[in-house]
């Protein structure tokens, strides 16, 4: 998967997210595509999903967990 379709998928998600629920959104965008992010610049994914790039701390969070837990379908 690509930095711009990460990026895309990031900003979507991100906009949707329910009030209150945003940081929860973005570690879930973490633990779901940790596999994919792995090796690329989540700081530019920030960028180029004009989301603030202080939000790559809680994306890591999320991949950090990604090994601990599963999502439900």
């Amino acid at each position: 998967m690509t930095t711009d379709e990460l990026a895309r998928i990031f900003k979507d998600r991100y906009q949707k997210a329910p009030k209150g629920r945003v940081v929860t959104t973005i570690h879930l965008f973490g633990i779901e595509f940790a596999s994919a992010l792995a090796g690329k610049s989540i700081k530019e994914i920030c960028a180029r999903a004009d989301v603030p790039v202080s939000y790559h701390t809680e994306i890591h969070k999320g991949i950090r967990l990604a090994e601990y837990v599963s999502l439900k379908s």
